[in-house]
């Protein structure tokens, strides 16, 4: 796996582990609150990622599925 992946899952593991320390009206599940924030780091990641590569290379044709693939690693 990717390490920049690995750090995205790990910031995830510590957000649920933070927020269902907090007291709330409910008591989700808490694989439930790390999915959906993996889910919007990796999001987060992707925008981030063809933003930067966007500014330095904005006057040449731009493939940003391939860019966000080779920026995690996905063939």
């Amino acid at each position: 796996m990717n390490e920049r992946i690995k750090e995205l899952a790990e910031q995830a593991d510590e957000y649920a582990d933070y927020k269902l320390q907090m007291p709330g009206e409910y008591d989700p599940d808490w694989h439930d609150v790390r999915d959906e924030k993996f889910a919007e780091l990796i999001v987060r990641e992707c925008a981030k990622s063809a933003d930067e590569w966007y500014q330095n290379h904005n006057d040449i044709h731009w493939d940003p599925a391939q860019h966000i693939k080779n920026h995690f690693g996905v063939e």
